[in-house]
């Protein structure tokens, strides 16, 4: 088996050499981590049923015109992507108030936000993503005023339509996260979704319920994490209801399911 050149590790995936110029495979990990990497843990059968989500609204996504780095799928936990100059910002889109909004502005978790809110932060583990305007996004150029109009105008397209896909399945689309990069043609740039999109990155809630299933069930200790990004997957037709095996399924999941 041929070692690949690995080209980055970070909290929940690795990035290695592509087979083509200009390329990369992700591969998705169980590592669970919280609060900056202060907190660390595992969920078992996370990087697979993250990396077919995630598959699942790129895909859709590139469907209604959202640009984006995925290729394609390659296994149940690796996927093809294309390379990009990410850009040092974490875009946050906030629907409903929770998480540190709430505890910065001191409005109650669960109040619906009067309108959809854009946040920006830094992106430093070291720093612990700390929280910036536009104004030093243009002072210390870290993306052009342009670049910064496709972010925001991808950004709400991306919440209209993940809060109508959600929604359908009777889940509620609180926040979540988003990343984008360059990629370059010549002297040319322009700027695509980029990352991944999954209930690690997106806070999840029943409609109905409210019962969180999202990572927030790891940050906060309430366990039901595997149970809980199973049942998203479920919902959107990514594992079958009577938990017999799919492709989404780990391999151990298989083999208990077929009592080997």
């Amino acid at each position: 088996m041929t070692r690949r050149r690995q080209i980055y590790e970070g909290k929940a995936k690795i990035l290695y050499e592509g087979p083509e110029p200009g390329t990369l495979i992700q591969y998705f990990k169980d590592d669970a981590t919280a609060f900056n990497a202060q907190k660390k843990g595992t969920i078992q059968g996370k990087g697979v049923i993250n990396n077919r989500i995630s598959e699942y609204v790129f895909t859709r996504l590139n469907h209604i015109g959202v640009p984006n780095h995925f290729i394609r799928r390659l296994n149940m936990r690796e996927q093809l992507v294309r390379q990009v100059e990410i850009i040092p910002i974490e875009v946050v889109v906030r629907n409903v108030a929770a998480g540190s909004i709430s505890k910065r502005l001191g409005i109650p978790e669960g109040e619906m936000l009067p309108h959809t809110l854009i946040e920006y932060c830094y992106k430093d583990d070291a720093l612990g993503d700390p929280l910036i305007a536009e104004e030093h996004i243009a002072c210390f150029g870290w993306a052009s005023n342009e670049e910064m109009q496709d972010i925001s105008a991808m950004a709400i397209r991306v919440n209209d339509f993940m809060a109508g896909m959600f929604a359908a399945i009777n889940i509620r689309l609180v926040d979540f996260k988003l990343e984008f990069g360059r990629i370059w043609d010549g002297d040319y740039s322009r700027v695509i979704l980029a990352d991944e999109i999954s209930p690690d990155g997106c806070r999840l809630w029943d409609m109905t319920s409210g019962e969180k299933l999202d990572k927030d069930r790891f940050r906060r200790d309430l366990g039901g994490e595997e149970e809980a990004y199973q049942e998203v997957a479920r919902r959107l037709g990514l594992l079958q209801d009577d938990g017999s095996p799919s492709e989404v399924l780990d391999l151990s999941q298989h083999r208990k399911l077929r009592g080997k």
